[in-house]
């Protein structure tokens, strides 16, 4: 299977950084590349003071990836690309090898018994904190704007 290169939105003339990275599906691999994709973001200064809101929202969208996507399996990998536009904020884009999933058959974790779960948070936490989210490629590609 060949994986597209992903699509930016954004003019790759006018990006300050862009960070393309590849990380097995482990957990362990996980805070690590959140760390250097962040201190990307931190440098560049793009989405000044919505640190915290891009490093949770990475987080998860990562730990998905990892989970869902590769099965905690290392064999398997994980895309993640992000890019800084001074005038548009940041981008990133995370992809894995899984099936995919319907984004909107996913309950909302803060109505009914999903209350009480002990996972699912993770798709709704990532749509609360960043400004835009899509999912291309049957769902095994999310998209991630924060202005």
């Amino acid at each position: 299977m060949t994986l597209e290169q992903p699509r930016f939105e954004f003019d790759p003339k006018t990006l300050t950084s862009r960070v393309d990275l590849t990380i097995p599906g482990e957990v362990s691999a996980i805070a690590p590349t959140v760390e250097k994709i962040m201190a990307n973001v931190r440098e560049m200064g793009c989405a000044a003071g919505k640190e915290f809101e891009i490093e949770l929202a990475l987080t998860e969208a990562l730990a998905n990836a990892v989970v869902h996507g590769c099965e905690h399996d290392p064999g398997k990998s994980v895309q993640v690309c992000a890019g800084c536009d001074p005038a548009r904020g940041i981008l990133i884009v995370v992809r894995d090898p899984g099936p995919g999933f319907d984004p909107s058959q996913v309950p909302s974790p803060v109505v009914g018994e999903q209350v009480y779960a002990e996972g699912g948070r993770g798709i709704y936490l990532i749509n609360q904190l960043m400004d835009d989210v899509w999912y291309e490629r049957g769902g095994t590609e999310i998209r991630m704007l924060k202005r």
